[in-house]
Order: C-alpha cells, then sequence, then structure tokens
C-alpha cells in the first residue's frame, strides 16, 4: 500500500478521552497530482484528520501512507515529503517575510545561496516581494496566508496540506490563492489536500471531493458527478406571512420532495426538473399565497451536503455574499 506522491487511508480513527470519536474509520485515496476537497461543517472531522495525516496527532487505530510512507513508523520521512499550512500560521511577527523564508530553508537544511534564491522565488510567487522587508505584524491577514504557503513550499514537498487556508480572507486573496494552488497542482505535479467550508473553494480547486460529517466521510467523487446525482433543480419559497408556510409547503409538495430550506422558507426538490417552475407559479396564485422571495437553484455541492446530511455547510453562499458587497 502507498504511491510516492499519494495519500492512502484505511479505517483511519481518533478518539479523545473526553467527547464524541472525532474521526470514525475513515478510508480515501488521493492520487498523486490530485486536489482532494475535503468538504465538512466545523466539528466535523477534518482538521483531525489533517493533523493526524502530517504526523502531528497520533490515530487511535487504523492506518495511513502519505508519500507512500506509514504516518506511525516512518514520520520524519513523512515531513520531509510534505508542506503544510494550518489553520493557525506560525510566524513571528517581529520578522520580515524573507526572514522567515530564510530560516524555513535553514531548518530544512538548504545550503546559504539556496536559501536566498528559494526565498526570493516563492515571495514573487506569493506576490509578497514588495513586503519582503516588512515585519509581519503589519501583514494582513491575506499576506499572512500567502506568507504560509510560501513556507510550506520552501523545500519543494511533493504533498501540500492546506487547512481551511482561505477562512477569513477577502475574495482578492481567496481567488490570488486559489491561482497559485492551481498552478501547483498543475504545472508542478504537487498533490493537494484541501479542507474547506467554501462550496466554491472545492467546486473550482478540487478534482475530486469528500464530505464529511461527524467524523465519517459521507459521500466521494467529482463534483460534477456528486452534483449529477443530485440531478434535479429546487425550487424555494419564502411566504410573505409566515403564518402560511405550512400552506405553502402542501402547495409545493405536490411537485417535489421537501428538503432543508432556510429559516421560514420552504424548499423541494422539482421531480420534473426547471419546467416545473411555472406549475409552482400557478399553484401559488390559485391559492393566493404571496411570496417574498421564489429562487430556482440549478444542484450544487451544498445540495449534495444537504442530501447527505441534512443540513447546510457553513461556508455555504458566503463568497458569494462578499463578492456581492465588493
Amino acid at each position: 500500500m502507498g504511491r510516492k506522491g499519494g495519500i492512502e487511508v484505511e479505517d483511519l480513527v481518533r478518539d479523545f478521552r473526553r467527547g464524541p470519536r472525532a474521526v470514525d474509520g475513515i478510508s480515501l485515496r488521493v492520487e498523486p497530482g490530485e486536489v482532494y476537497g475535503f468538504l465538512g461543517p466545523n466539528g466535523a472531522g477534518k482538521s483531525t484528520t489533517v493533523l493526524m495525516l502530517t504526523t502531528l496527532l497520533p490515530p487511535t487505530s487504523g492506518t495511513a501512507r502519505v508519500a507512500g510512507y506509514d504516518i506511525v513508523k516512518e514520520g520524519p520521512h513523512v515531513r520531509a515529503s510534505i508542506g503544510a499550512a494550518l489553520q493557525e500560521a506560525a510566524l513571528d511577527q517581529f520578522l520580515t517575510g524573507r526572514d522567515h523564508l530564510r530560516l524555513q530553508g535553514a531548518l530544512h537544511g538548504l545550503a546559504r545561496a539556496d536559501r536566498r534564491k528559494r526565498g526570493d522565488e516563492l515571495l514573487e510567487r506569493v506576490g509578497l516581494s514588495e513586503a519582503a522587508d516588512r515585519r509581519v505584524r503589519g501583514y494582513s491577514g491575506g499576506m499572512k496566508r500567502r506568507l504560509d504557503l510560501a513556507l510550506a513550499l520552501v523545500h519543494r514537498p511533493s504533498i501540500l496540506f492546506l487547512d481551511e487556508p482561505t477562512t477569513g480572507l477577502d475574495p482578492q486573496s481567496r481567488s490570488a490563492l486559489w491561482v497559485e494552488v492551481s498552478r501547483l497542482a498543475r504545472e508542478e505535479g504537487v498533490t493537494v489536500f484541501l479542507t474547506t467550508q467554501y462550496l466554491e473553494e472545492a467546486d473550482v480547486l478540487a478534482d475530486r471531493v469528500g464530505i464529511i460529517d461527524k467524523g465519517r466521510i459521507v459521500a466521494e467523487d467529482t463534483p460534477e458527478a456528486l452534483k449529477a446525482e443530485i440531478g434535479r433543480p429546487s425550487v424555494e419559497a419564502t411566504p410573505v406571512n409566515l403564518e402560511e408556510r405550512e400552506a405553502v409547503a402542501r402547495a409545493l409538495g405536490r411537485f417535489g420532495e421537501e428538503i432543508p430550506a432556510q429559516p421560514g422558507a420552504v424548499a423541494v426538490r422539482l421531480d420534473q426538473g426547471a419546467g416545473g417552475l411555472a406549475d409552482v407559479v400557478r399553484a401559488l396564485d390559485a391559492e393566493d399565497l404571496k411570496v417574498s422571495n421564489l429562487r430556482l437553484d440549478e444542484p450544487s455541492l451544498n445540495d449534495v451536503f444537504l442530501e447527505k446530511t441534512g443540513r447546510s455547510l457553513e461556508g455555504a453562499g458566503e463568497t458569494r455574499a462578499e463578492e456581492a458587497q465588493t
């Protein structure tokens, strides 16, 4: 088991002394050069999985090989093969960006000249050349995330772990990081294991997606295949008078199966596809039910998550909302 440059996980479990089982027997495979999106809400087990695969947390049971090495028995080899940008960037506020990269290069055993060359190359790649000699305490959140990515790449790892790398970033910074991650996979063949709550992020970047909920993988495939599995669009209606919600639910229920919706709204998966929307409007008019919002949604990764877990991701729609404000 275990191919160089890839990740293989079998029945991985992590129990904590107090609280529920964080990771409950997951199995997955990431091929060399693939971008694998690991989707799930807070507390689903995403970060715990990453901590185990990067050897920072021992598994309770199960096995995993990263870049061909066992995460328990061959930890030093795993760490030499990977780069990791985790949720909390370990940056010294009093060092400059250039200082960080030279220090990281020294820790990885790079010669002095190679450290300087590699540092300059990475600073340019992540767009920090002009800020290279400023102390990190003056960096914005997006700049710190980009520096953290550069630090993870100093030793040219074959596998890159990114744990919610764009949480809290503005749309422009998020987009810039997406471009660099895509380039790494496409041009340099780096395997990327990306955890995220942003549906758009998984849709844009991932070759395949695994959805984790309550410590278990509930769906796994390409984004396109997962959306095609849902197949039919949904319609969501928000009644003007909230007391009429049940009446709206009965009216919409004639056109498909009810699915989870926003508070106060009713949503159904349309049996007849998008063509059934006109019939929905006529049915609401016939019963004099007024709605403040009527929305047709094509299948999305959030629909897949709703179908598999009965609830929505916290990050669903946040990117669009932010973009609408800018």
